[in-house]
Parts: C-alpha cells; structure tokens; sequence
C-alpha cells in the first residue's frame, strides 16, 4: 500500500457540525443579506458617505461594522443614527467631526441606519 492509500479513509463529520455549517451557510450566502448590502452600498456611493466611511475598513470616519457593533441594541439607535447623518456630529469617535449631510434625504438617513444597524460587526 502506498503512502497516499494510507490516508484515503473518509472520516465522517457529526450530523450535528453538517447541520450547523449548513445553516451558517445560509446565513452567509442568503439572498437578502446580499441584497441589503448591495443596497447599503448604493445608498452610500449616492449620498457620498464613501468619502469617509466604508463597511470593512476605517477611512476617516469608524467603519460601518463599528458603528453597527456600537450601538447594537440600543432603543432609538435608527433614530438617533438618522438624526447625526443629516445633523452630523462630534466626540463619539474621538475629536474629528462629522459634517452635517443636510443633501440626504429623511428617508435615505433612516435607511441607512437601518441597515448599518443590520451589519453583523
């Protein structure tokens, strides 16, 4: 028997780690999680958030995971998200400042937020 033949045997994984992975896939690769950051991604190119903030990375301004991940939770968080887009604001982040985006739509604000607040940071 060869070196290679040795280690051929197929070991079998738990029903229960098959079961787990499958559903993380889900999760991962579903549809509406992709859909709502393509969509997150249109709203930022379009009100040129991209400027200073990106999902992943840390610009200028704390990356989006961040900001999901800071106010995970909270009671109000979309309102208050929405508020400091259009209002813009200063201290949470350290000394830098967020302009006001008075140009974003009620609408678009809290859509932002809903869906920065959705990211799994």
């Amino acid at each position: 028997m060869s070196h290679l033949q040795s280690f051929s045997t197929t070991r079998r994984l738990p029903w229960t780690t098959v079961v787990l992975l499958a559903g993380v896939m889900a999760v991962v690769w579903s549809p509406k999680a992709n859909a709502d950051t393509a969509q997150l991604q249109t709203l930022l190119q379009r009100n040129n958030c991209t400027a200073c903030h990106l999902i992943d990375k840390r610009k200028y301004g704390p990356n989006l995971n961040e900001v999901a991940g800071r106010y995970a939770g909270q009671a109000g968080a979309v309102a208050m998200l929405a508020t400091k887009i259009r209002a813009g604001g200063s201290g949470v982040w350290g000394e830098d400042m967020m302009p006001p985006q008075p140009n974003v739509s009620e609408a678009d604000a809290r859509t932002l937020a809903e869906l920065i607040l959705a990211l799994k940071p």
